[in-house]
């Protein structure tokens, strides 16, 4: 018997399979890319990745029929929901949230609700990011399939529906609408009527870990799964990947290492709203019933070692190919292990929490004829950990302190990576031998919800095992210290620059 993790990203698809002892026995994965229209526009072709997360699903389950599927439960991306009928058709693409298309419409919205209003009832400041303002531009300009479709679901919701459940959500991922109640747990009437949409064509949000139903016979046979696999609410993918890390307690957050660089605090009752609210920081909820987290990310994150590999390493880029070995770890090897003096601000593409740049570009400081490309490499990713360094500075101010962090993702692998990372933020770093915490998550969700494990915690007890403690290096830690506060100044000091050069464009 096993549990089934499935979780779906901005870039793919990944279902992995875990023994009720939390042994992996299978994974598959696909990609999926973003088709852009026009510029400033980005789209999943929904009907591709509903195919591809079919094949995931068809794959892990006939390498597991030793170990037959019982139970899943899903984590995915937020805010892109795409629209279905009734009898359950996709009727179109669904519309990222880093997509500009409803950026018009936020002025209407402050101005019906109010920003700070708006933020007391959902926790998220209005913003062009979320779901709401897609589903106006979706009134406005695609009236036809407003009309028809029945519901507009996230990721989790529609893999459910379209295997047979009814349409439900969780409250995490009915935070990124911008239209949930935080405090009390259901769709706001409020946010829905300031939008002017009809509150039926929202799925019923509901507790994370609610067993909802089984797959459908009709489905079961499709992906080779056997009848009655259980489905469960699961959740937003950086909950997920905080559960699945063994974060479910005040103290600890987890340090995503992947595309974006994101950091999961979680804490244990609802913070000040009006400290959040200043520090421009979000509050949702946990996949943790009684938790809330709160996000600090950077979107260029790790994508500057992709650019780095592109740019300017073709040749160990193609070694690696021919030798079979990692590309990053086999940069990575070469950086200095001193801490560098250049400076780095990782403002490659948007910034997310806290400061939400889209104006500032990336900048490089310090660059002498005498640095290396290594030096250059590790100034990148001291540059993405100072950014990360800072902000967490803003969430100890509102009285959250943070103990230890729990770093996942493909950069997690790197030993080198999550020292330096260690001795910039001076807290232990503690690696889990599972890095698959997004799809790991999902499936303790999925197993507490049917017996398998007695609570979440108990599920974290079995699954969720140490490799690694990073403690941070007191000397590297000092200096870090003191480059930190030379980045500060150097990130307000262009950001001013920036925005009086566009200010006087």
């Amino acid at each position: 018997m096993s549990l089934l993790g499935l979780d779906i990203g901005t870039s793919g698809c990944k279902a992995v399979v875990f023994s009720y002892e939390g042994v992996l026995l299978a994974q598959e994965h696909r990609e999926y890319d973003l088709i852009r229209p026009r510029p400033k526009w980005a789209e999943f072709n929904s009907k591709e990745v509903w195919k591809k997360v079919k094949d995931v699903i068809r794959i892990v389950a006939s390498k597991t029929t030793n170990d037959p599927i019982t139970t899943m439960s899903i984590s995915s991306c937020g805010e892109a929901m795409t629209p279905v009928s009734k009898d359950r058709k996709i009727l179109d693409n669904a519309i990222l949230g880093f997509d500009e298309r409803g950026s018009e419409y936020i002025p209407q919205f402050i101005d019906n609700i109010g920003e700070k209003e708006t933020y007391y009832i959902n926790g998220n400041k209005p913003s062009a990011f979320f779901s709401a303002p897609k589903l106006i531009w979706y009134k406005k300009n695609k009236p036809k399939i407003y009309d028809e479709a029945e519901y507009f679901l996230n990721w989790h919701d529609l893999v459910f529906f379209l295997l047979g459940c009814e349409p439900v959500t969780d409250f995490s991922l009915a935070n990124r609408t911008l239209l949930f109640d935080l405090e009390n747990e259901k769709w706001s009437e409020q946010l829905i009527n300031a939008i002017g949409i009809s509150i039926k064509k929202l799925p019923r949000p509901l507790p994370s870990g609610t067993n909802i139903g089984t797959v459908s016979n009709k489905m079961a046979d499709e992906l080779g799964l056997k009848h009655n696999v259980y489905c469960v609410t699961g959740g937003h993918d950086q909950c997920c990947n905080a559960l699945g890390a063994g974060v479910i307690s005040s103290g600890q957050a987890a340090y995503g290492i992947g595309t974006f660089i994101c950091i999961t605090p979680t804490f244990d009752k609802k913070p000040d709203m009006e400290i959040f609210y200043k520090y421009n920081l979000n509050i949702e909820h946990h996949v943790v019933s009684g938790h809330y987290v709160s996000f600090i990310y950077n979107m260029t994150g790790g994508s500057l070692l992709k650019w780095f590999r592109d740019e300017f390493s073709l040749l160990e880029k193609k070694i690696a190919q021919q030798n079979g070995t990692d590309v990053y770890d086999d940069l990575i090897r070469q950086i200095p292990d001193s801490p560098t003096d250049l400076f780095v601000l990782p403002y490659f593409a948007p910034t997310g929490s806290p400061w939400f740049d889209a104006k500032t570009p990336g900048n490089i400081l310090g660059l002498r004829l005498e640095t290396s490309r290594w030096q250059l490499l590790k100034a990148l990713m001291e540059g993405v950990t100072y950014y990360i360094a800072e902000g967490m500075e803003i969430i100890y101010q509102t009285g959250i302190k943070i103990n230890e962090y729990r770093p996942t993702g493909g950069g997690a692998k790197s030993n080198k990576w999550i020292q330096m990372k260690a001795d910039i933020m001076g807290k232990p770093f503690t690696r889990p031998k599972i890095l698959e915490a997004s799809s790991l998550g999902a499936a303790m969700l999925a197993g507490a919800a049917t017996g398998v494990y007695d609570s979440l915690k108990q599920a974290v007890e079995n699954l969720v095992k140490v490799d690694k403690v990073f403690q941070p290096d007191k000397k590297n830690n000092e200096i870090y210290m003191k480059n930190l506060e030379k980045y500060k100044k150097m990130r307000i000091a262009i950001e001013d620059l920036f925005k009086k050069s566009f200010e006087s464009n």
